[in-house]
């Protein structure tokens, strides 16, 4: 407060007196989100703030609930206080850091108010979690580091599969979700995310306190067509609950049917004890999952599912399974095993991406490769890729890196010619190098 006050008209002792209600007007409108207003969270409410001579000591609960006391409290939540607002304005004029600062603080007091009941509700983490979506979006850093980070197409190409020799870093969980708020699209996602995080985070305050906490399964089902960033989240997921301290080492295996089912009596069991290995202490993504339920009476992708349920409840205290797949298959793949529907009952939607998405997805790999689009190039692309038919299959990112290959190859086919082509002639894609648009029923780039 000093520092923010300091060569400036601002009252010192007003901005020290306001630090108090700051945190009185949190902490009610958090727990005014769901209308529970339970024992366990008035109680630790009156005992603090009528020691700052801000609640009559004699308050109760009853009379909190009978007076509706903290009513409509939660209006506080939706936009940045004039606090808040304050020191994000001193740090654009000085560089200072006191708006993260508040952001840093504020989020504990979030978290702890969610942990003072033992079932945190919906509405509370939901109030959290866009709560801290709001200050982040305002943070003065927030508008110099808008662009988007790696699309699903881009993220494929990181090291996947690869086992982790040294646990991984415990980086902040903000700045985890923060490059989960950088991806494009996915909103839907992020939330989930955000919410599965926010639930995660509260648990373990209630557990660093000895406080009862829910057994609840962490185990996911990720359903969306390819390329909608399934691998990219799964990554992310890994190093939030390495953040949170869920698992150990924090590292992602990924699998499919190939890795996990063998061609003789006896093998499988063994093979996919062995991925369970490599995959401890992290976050195994078993990849089309649903196409351990396919073949015929000699196929070993029952047995393969046994022994995934069977290594799962073994191991459920050190790793985390996730099964992706298309939306339908994994439903049934889920239905096929009473094991994965108790397991697994969790499952986040991965939507297609739109068109406008696409081209977004397209761009960032184009600025990878140093590569442009003109203006009238990414229109062209965008009715192109509107030529596309939605449905199980489409490719999403995956289609977005197809037409950058062939749109690259095209350039080259067009500037071979070309002699002492200038590095804006090597560097931007024209509507001359989109290939032919799709035939009905079919895609332009795979036939």
């Amino acid at each position: 407060m000093r520092m923010a006050a300091s060569g400036t008209s601002m009252d010192l002792d007003l901005l020290e007196r306001n630090v108090p209600i700051e945190a009185y007007n949190l902490t009610t409108a958090i727990m005014d989100s769901d209308t529970r207003l339970s024992d366990d969270e008035l109680w630790p409410l009156i005992a603090t703030f009528s020691r700052l001579d801000m609640l009559p000591p004699s308050t109760t609960p009853q009379v909190v609930r009978r007076e509706r006391a903290l009513a409509g409290r939660q209006e506080w939540l939706k936009e940045p206080s004039e606090m808040f607002t304050l020191l994000a304005r001193v740090d654009q004029m000085r560089g200072t850091q006191l708006a993260q600062t508040y952001y840093d603080e504020a989020m504990k007091l979030a978290h702890m108010v969610g942990s003072l009941d033992r079932f945190p509700s919906d509405a509370e983490l939901k109030a959290i979690v866009g709560f801290q979506k709001l200050l982040r979006d305002n943070l003065p850093s927030a508008h110099a580091t808008a662009a988007a980070a790696g699309g699903p197409a881009a993220s494929a190409e990181a090291a996947a599969g690869e086992e982790a020799r040294e646990p991984e870093p415990m980086e902040p969980l903000d700045d985890v979700l923060a490059e989960l708020d950088q991806l494009i699209g996915l909103d839907a996602v992020k939330e989930e995310v955000r919410l599965l995080s926010a639930m995660l985070r509260v648990q373990k305050m209630r557990a660093d306190r000895d406080l009862p906490v829910i057994e609840s399964t962490k185990h996911l089902v990720f359903s969306g067509n390819p390329g909608t960033g399934k691998t990219t989240v799964a990554r992310l997921l890994s190093r939030i609950y390495r953040s949170l301290d869920v698992v150990e080492r924090g590292h992602l295996t990924e699998v499919d049917r190939s890795g996990l089912v063998a061609g003789f009596v006896g093998q499988t069991a063994k093979r996919v004890a062995d991925v369970f290995d490599k995959a401890d202490g992290g976050v195994l993504l078993i990849d089309e999952a649903y196409s351990l339920i396919r073949g015929g009476e000699k196929d070993f992708g029952r047995e393969a599912i046994d022994a995934i349920v069977k290594n799962v409840e073994d191991r459920r205290d050190s790793m985390v399974v996730i099964l992706a797949g298309y939306p339908k298959e994994m439903a049934d793949l889920v239905a096929t095993n009473p094991g994965f529907s108790s397991r697994f009952p969790k499952t986040i939607l991965f939507p297609d991406y739109d068109n406008d998405e696409l081209v977004a997805i397209l761009e960032l790999i184009c600025q990878k490769g140093k590569y442009t689009l003109a203006s009238a190039t990414r229109d062209a692309c965008l009715r192109w890729f509107g030529l596309h038919q939605r449905g199980q299959g489409f490719g999403n990112g995956r289609l977005a890196r197809n037409l950058f290959e062939a749109m690259v190859a095209r350039h080259a086919t067009r500037l071979v010619d070309v002699k002492d082509p200038s590095d804006d002639d090597l560097m931007r894609l024209t509507p001359h190098d989109l290939p032919p648009p799709p035939l009905p029923g079919h895609d332009a780039l795979t036939g």
